[in-house]
Order: structure tokens, then sequence, then C-alpha cells
């Protein structure tokens, strides 16, 4: 498995991901001329000169090196909110002058200037081991190697709970309250940058829950069957709910502050050992391996643990050299797959930052 940034040859694929997604998946749409200006975009953002973080996405995908189909995707947006507000419905509960709990729902502007992941999507036939940790975790080891070009707060707006016929238990009772249009239909507008008025269709509330449907109020902060192993490796990175929840489908959004998350913290950046042999051994502690460029970035796993003479060293066979595009002397980032890993530093080991500064 190779992860590396998107080019316009992906275009078919990136076409295909977004068909089989389904409906709200609206950071993928099957629009084939707005994924091509999305991945143009993406090219773009990746040669951009970045001291701090504006209208740059950065999009990648996982390619199967035996056959070269493209197995997945995944994002990152690197300031969301700005040219368009991001509006989400704020869970509250308050207590009455009986003492009785009320939940509600009201409309707001939150989360301008942060960081967004998005656009993860592993494709079926290739659901793997380690595979969506790498999509998930690979984002994470690129904002450690240059922070500059991502804010202090990143967020995750999680897909919510809809059926394979494009329903949404929320939708279909927030739709009598809203515009009569169904599921499908509203996602395809919400993901178009001059849809706005959708959202301000929608009256700010509060919306009390206990009013709802039963189907409506089971499935708010839920997320998709299919988002689930998504939002767990999420929240062991630290992510965490605050109550917001998207306008449409009821889906959760999760954030953590960039410096917190727990990837972005075990990330670093060593020496090469190259045409090492010590890597061969299966170990059972996968470590992502990445060279530390901008738009050449390149990424895969190593089933094993490094085994250097120095503690800072990484020992990299000939062919994962070559993989990566790295040339002797260039550094390695390194990040471990797994919770229970071998120290990769020991007293060595300086902090993330202090490592990447030197690879911006």
């Amino acid at each position: 498995m190779l992860i590396r940034t998107i080019t316009l040859r992906d275009l078919d694929s990136l076409y295909q991901i977004a068909v089989e997604s389904g409906p709200g998946f609206t950071s993928l749409m099957p629009d084939r001329d707005a994924l091509a200006q999305k991945i143009e975009h993406s090219m773009k953002s990746f040669e951009r000169r970045v001291d701090n973080p504006t209208n740059e996405q950065y999009l990648f995908v996982l390619e199967d090196e035996h056959n070269h189909e493209i197995m997945g995707t995944t994002g990152i947006q690197a300031s969301v909110g700005l040219d368009r507000p991001l509006h989400h419905f704020k869970r509250d509960r308050t207590t009455g002058p009986a003492g009785l709990a009320r939940e509600t729902l009201t409309r707001c502007e939150h989360y301008a200037g942060c960081t967004e992941i998005c656009s993860l999507y592993l494709r079926p036939d290739y659901r793997q081991a380690n595979a969506g940790k790498l999509l998930s975790k690979v984002r994470f080891l690129f904002m450690a190697l240059h922070p500059k070009r991502f804010a202090n707060t990143v967020i995750a707006e999680m897909r919510g709970v809809s059926d394979t016929h494009g329903h949404s238990p929320f939708w279909n009772w927030l739709r009598h309250q809203v515009v009569d249009l169904d599921f499908s239909t509203v996602t395809q507008l919400s993901a178009q940058s001059d849809a706005r008025f959708l959202e301000q269709l929608v009256p700010p509330g509060p919306f009390d829950i206990a009013a709802m449907t039963i189907e409506a109020q089971a499935v708010i902060g839920q997320v998709h069957p299919d988002t689930r192993p998504a939002l767990h490796l999420l929240e062991q990175e630290g992510f965490r709910h605050r109550g917001l929840v998207d306008l449409f489908d009821a889906g959760p959004t999760v954030e953590c502050a960039r410096d917190a998350i727990t990837s972005v913290r075990n990330s670093g950046l060593y020496r090469g050992l190259y045409g090492g042999t010590r890597m061969t051994a299966h170990t059972g502690f996968p470590l992502i391996v990445a060279n530390g460029q901008c738009s050449g970035f390149r990424a895969t796993i190593i089933d094993s643990i490094p085994g250097g003479d120095e503690p800072e060293q990484v020992p990299l066979p000939t062919g994962i050299q070559r993989k990566l595009g790295l040339n002797g002397g260039d550094p390695v980032c390194a990040l471990p797959l797994v919770k229970n890993r071998p120290t990769l530093n020991t007293s060595d080991e300086m902090s993330a930052h202090q490592e990447f500064r030197h690879a911006q």
C-alpha cells in the first residue's frame, strides 16, 4: 500500500469512490467536473508556499502497488468556515421552573478558521488490515510535518445515519420544517458552494427534541454504520464530540487541538539507514514511514520496528527507499501504527515540532 498526493489521472477512481460512498458523503459528490476542480485545487495547494492556512485542500489516495488500483482516499481542508460559514445544530439541555429537563437543537455558526479532516473512504474490496488506519493517521503525520499549513483546532464532521436508499431519519422529520426535498437532493445542494440558501432555510430554533419523531431522536449525534470505524480511530486520537451536529443528518462533529492529537505527538523525524536489513523481520508492530516532502509526499507501512545501531535511525530496505522517493541523507518521518509499541527514540528523543521544523 502506498499513500501519495492525488493527480488528475486519479479522476476516474475518485468518481467511482463518490458513486460508491452514496448520499450523505458530501465532501465527494459524483460530479466529474467538480471532482476535477477539486483535484486541481489540491495539486495547487501542495505546491503553494504557506505561512498561514487559508483555502488549501490536500487530497491523498491509497494505491495498491501490485495493480495500481486506487483503494481509497483521504483529505484535509486547511481552514474552513471563512468564505462559507459552517452551520450546525447545538444540542443543549436546560431545566425549567418545575425542574423538568428539556433538550433542544439550535442552529449556530461555529469552527470558523479551523482545519477539517474529510473525504476518508476505503473501498469495500480493499478493506484489509491497517488500510483504514493508514488513511486516517497519515493526515496527522502530514500535519506534524507541516504545522504552518494547519490551524490549532482540527475538526471532523462525521457522516450521520442514512439507509441504503438514501433516507435519513433526521431529515425525514426536519424536511417538514424546512423544504420538501429528498435527502439525496439536499446532500447534493449542501455540497455546492452557492447553496447557502438551503442552510438559511433551516429555522434557528430551538427545536424541542422530545417533539421529534422517535426515529429522528435516536440518530442525533450518531454516525452511519460505515463511519463507526473512522469515528473510533478519531476517538483514540483524542477527538471528542462537544454537542454540535449536522443540519441535515444530525451526524456529530468532533474536535481536537492539533498538537494534542496522539499521532501528531507520536510522529518524529529520523535519519534513514538506507539499504538496512533489520526491518525484514515481522514483529507485529507496524510503522508508517514517509518522506518529508509536501507536493511529493509519499507514505507506506512497514510491518516491523526500527533496529538501527543508533536510536535516532530508521533502517529502510532499498525497496522502501525507492517507493518513498528518498535519497541518501534524506530524513524519514515515522509514526507507530499501534498503541502499545516500542519507543522509536531514547533519551535523544525531541518533540515533534522541534524535529519537524527542519522539514519545512
